[in-house]
């Protein structure tokens, strides 16, 4: 199997060499523009990196103290159902209830319950609090909008609606109509304070988003959070749907339960604070399991329907739903920068140390701008998709690198074993004086990177750091640089010469760039000499390193040159 795996690496280095990070790189990026066009794979990994970041802020926005959920609770339907019976209960009895708060000056009482239908059992009951509802001012109604294929059914004019509002930039159908749910008494459409309380589920039925108004035939539905808005005079989004700003994880809203209220508002001796509600938003919804308002949601997975309610005003209120930019052009561009940058250093044999360093340091910074955004500000730059690409290219072209690593490298020794006959080899080494200078290994992996692109002719760059064992063993903080060439090729020698001194004056160039100490920093030798090509290749190397460790040993010889003088 090992030997299996290295003929098939040496196959791929011969077929594809350094152009694989290209193919693989153009592959992407038609994946990408694919992806931000119609695919949108990558959308589902953006809203889970989303959810978790919204799960997990830092500093999320605290609750409106001013919004109170008055709770039809598992525990409210047990108190009063010895009385009242089982849930719906008596349209009186939430009759009641408007005029006890009414009295304690509420800013709005807002129900996220919706009255469809009539109890035909409790007519009385019904007129009871239709009256309620006719003496206040303040009280707002939900209304369902329903499926728009069920429009051709309705009797109820788009344009009749109390509250519906004219697109200003569609022309209106006065004789369309929609399918919706209104409220059942007359006191509330005539007091015209309705919205819709339909909420905005994602494909994963997650509510992330509500909707501001829901438009047709040239009409929109105020949603009940921007009709409360609309009241008060609070600024309207500019969107049709706002992405909610969650305020933490369920039950972060002050909750009274509707029982502790109702009776406490009935009995003689009053245990409740008569000014508990005053200038208080106040919602009567359900958190009872038996009557189903839970909703998914990034923050849980059973969300109180009238706390996603709660979210939505309290976000219209202070204007602070988040923004998320679609911004698919831009999203698209830092996905090829990524995937180019990182084809470009992995062609350029930038080294692994260096590669992996680089890529990783951009993929930190673009996740911790992610986070910074939905941290610090209201909008939310989601880079998980370009992130995620740009791993995934990473992960492909390192394997593809570590696979065959071993056939790409230029190695001269193993050059010199293809060819047969009497060969030229030249040695450079060059030795870096660190008595002055703090010569670390990733620094000697930078010169050597910067040595192997200096100059045209082929050549090995290695740096050597004397943990070797044998003759390599004697050397320390060194690179080594070898060339090849034909023992009559005059023209090819001629070029490997140009090519050391154009090696030596960027050495002295990277000395410069990356020593304090300059002087003496490091010093050179130039070895020479005729080996054999292919089997004997590796012996007439060893003689040339032996020869260039013998001359620079000797006490009386120096270097050729001093790129440190």
């Amino acid at each position: 199997m090992r030997f299996a795996m290295a003929a098939f690496s040496r196959l791929l280095a011969r077929k594809w060499r350094q152009n694989f990070y290209l193919y693989l790189a153009a592959l992407f990026s038609v994946f990408a523009v694919a992806d931000a066009s119609f695919l949108h794979i990558t959308s589902e990994i953006r809203t889970a990196a989303f959810d978790a970041m919204v799960r997990y802020r830092l500093s999320p926005a605290q609750p409106d103290s001013d919004i109170v959920i008055v709770d039809i609770d598992e525990k409210s339907l047990a108190a009063l159902s010895k009385e009242y019976g089982r849930w719906p209960w008596p349209r009186q009895v939430l009759g009641e209830f408007v005029e006890g708060i009414e009295k304690q000056q509420p800013q709005a009482v807002v129900f996220d319950i919706l009255f469809s239908d009539a109890d035909v059992f409790n007519p009385d009951s019904d007129a009871y609090f239709n009256a309620a509802i006719a003496a206040s001012n303040n009280t707002f109604f939900p209304m369902l909008r329903l499926d728009p294929s069920g429009d051709g059914l309705s009797q109820i004019k788009a344009a009749q609606i109390p509250g519906v509002m004219k697109m200003s930039d569609e022309e209106q159908e006065e004789d369309a109509t929609m399918s919706v749910i209104l409220p059942h008494f007359q006191a509330a459409l005539d007091g015209g304070r309705l919205g819709t309380h339909n909420v905005a589920l994602d494909s994963d039925g997650v509510v992330r988003s509500y909707p501001v108004y829901i438009a047709g035939y040239g009409w929109k539905l105020p949603s009940l959070p921007a009709r409360i808005g609309s009241e008060f005079g609070w600024a309207h989004p500019s969107t049709e749907l706002m992405l909610l700003n969650w305020r933490g994880k369920p039950f972060s809203y002050k909750y009274v339960s509707f029982s502790d209220v109702y009776l406490d508002m009935g009995s003689k001796n009053k245990q409740r604070a008569q000014d508990e509600f005053k200038g208080k938003i106040v919602l009567i919804g359900s958190t009872a399991s038996g009557l189903y308002d839970l909703r998914a949601t990034p923050m849980a997975r059973m969300h109180p329907g009238v706390e996603v309610l709660a979210t939505a005003i309290d976000n219209t209120k202070h204007g602070d739903s988040l923004r998320f930019p679609e911004g698919r052009i831009w999203y698209l561009l830092i996905t090829l920068a990524i995937i180019w940058g990182t084809a470009r250093a992995f062609y350029r044999e930038d080294g692994p140390g260096n590669i992996d360093k680089l890529f990783g340091l951009s993929q930190v910074i673009m996740i911790a701008f992610s986070l910074a955004s939905i941290n610090f500000t209201n909008t939310y730059i989601n880079l998980a998709g370009p992130v995620l690409l740009g791993i995934a290219y990473f992960t492909l072209a390192r394997l593809y690198s570590t696979a065959t690593s071993k056939a790409l490298e230029q190695n001269m020794v193993r050059l010199a074993e293809m060819r047969q006959g009497e060969l030229q080899a030249t040695l450079l080494l060059i030795r870096f004086d660190t008595k002055r200078n703090v010569i670390s290994d990733g620094m000697l992996e930078n010169f050597r990177l910067g040595l192997k692109r200096a100059g045209v002719a082929h050549k090995s760059v290695e740096v050597v750091l004397g943990e070797q064992k044998g003759i390599w063993g004697l050397f320390e903080k060194i690179i080594a640089i070898s060339w090849v060439a034909e023992a009559g090729d005059r023209e090819a020698q001629q070029a490997i010469d140009a090519d050391v001194e154009l090696v030596l004056n960027t050495l002295q160039t990277l000395l410069r760039k990356n020593l304090f100490h300059i002087a003496g920093a490091a010093s050179h030798l130039v070895q020479r000499g005729s080996i054999r090509g292919g089997a004997q290749s590796a012996d007439g190397w060893r003689m040339l390193f032996a020869q260039a460790l013998l001359e620079w040993e000797k006490p009386w010889v120096t270097p050729t040159t001093d790129v440190g003088a």
